[in-house]
């Protein structure tokens, strides 16, 4: 699994914003190492792009270059989170999310030592986290649901990838991670649980496709037509007949084994076209809404000052264009 999911405040803020360049066909798409994003994999390599009509070239990178080639317009779209897609707008480079993959739903964990058992246990104890990511978001929710705050512990700087060690070593009392980091910390210290992840924050973390609004105008069929195989992949990963081939493509593109990219797909709840048209489209307050979970991560870097100024959630979600997508796959 790619360790830079969610790149560091400091290194978006540094990403350089540029106008965004018109590419020519084919439509060019950045994506990296999540199993949401990863299914793609199986349209490409079974030629069902092509065979829809569209001319699509996806582009393999590690999530933090991913953005970057979308901030300097070197590729139309690009699969973030939907917090991320506010961090990369905020920067000068707008995008518009046109269909969510996934939410993710146990991968990202608060794992701690022994004899911690529940999240109310980590009153006065130290936390090894990446300050201003994701997992300090959930890391605060967690602490309000048990009647905690940030003040009840403290945080100890520290890079994702890094968590495992520093969990082994005994500095932190828990540490919050995502998958591969949160499964080698759980080895690494004999005894230690997940005493919180995602599944106890169903709809936290969105995995989506943003794409620059230029290329979503001038090609708006296309995106339709892309989006509508969704569930024709999911369809190929869910179905017992052909999911070992899924996971043999996938594993492939990361050079990982199937048994364990089967193993991250099981803390990944993938959405179907319909799911993620009710996503979008509702107008509820909780996290099963993609708007108001975007607007809770928008407060969030508002106040951890990965940006300045609040964003206009709703101008960065395309209310319709999933739901085109699914009239089209239903044809």
């Amino acid at each position: 699994m790619n360790l830079l999911r969610r790149l560091s405040c400091l290194a978006l803020l540094t990403l350089v914003a540029v106008p965004q360049v018109l590419t020519a066909a084919p439509l060019k798409i950045a994506y990296s190492d999540w199993p949401g994003w990863v299914a793609w994999e199986v349209a490409i390599q079974k030629g069902w792009i092509k065979q829809a009509g569209v001319d699509a070239e996806f582009l393999w990178f590690e999530y933090g270059p991913s953005m970057t080639a979308f901030a300097e317009g070197k590729v139309d779209a690009v699969m973030v989170t939907n917090g991320d897609a506010l961090v990369t707008g905020a920067t000068g480079t707008k995008n518009v999310i046109i269909m969510l993959t996934d939410y993710s739903n146990g991968n990202d964990m608060i794992i701690a030592q022994p004899g911690i058992k529940s999240v109310k246990d980590l009153k006065g104890k130290k936390i090894g986290l990446e300050v201003g990511l994701v997992e300090h978001l959930m890391l605060l929710n967690a602490l309000k649901k048990a009647g905690l705050s940030e003040a009840d512990v403290t945080i100890v700087k520290t890079t994702t990838d890094q968590t495992p060690q520093v969990l082994a070593s005994g500095q932190v009392d828990a540490i919050a991670a995502w998958q591969p980091n949160a499964g080698q910390a759980l080895k690494a210290v004999a005894g230690s649980t997940a005493i919180y992840s995602s599944a106890d924050e169903p709809g936290l973390i969105y995995d989506t496709i943003a794409v620059s609004p230029q290329s979503l105008a001038q090609n708006r069929a296309d995106w339709v037509k892309l989006v509508s195989l969704w569930n024709r992949v999911l369809g190929y990963i869910n179905n017992p007949e052909t999911k070992a081939d899924a996971l043999k493509i996938m594993a492939a593109r990361t050079g990982s084994t199937p048994e364990d990219y089967a193993a991250f797909i099981s803390g990944t709840r993938f959405l179907s076209l319909t799911d993620s048209a009710k996503v979008i489209a509702s107008k509820s307050a909780g996290f099963g809404s993609l708007s108001a979970s975007t607007e809770f991560a928008n407060e969030f870097n508002v106040k951890n000052a990965v940006y300045k100024d609040s964003q206009d959630v709703a101008s960065y979600i395309d209310a319709k264009l999933t739901t085109e997508a699914l009239a089209l796959a239903n044809k």
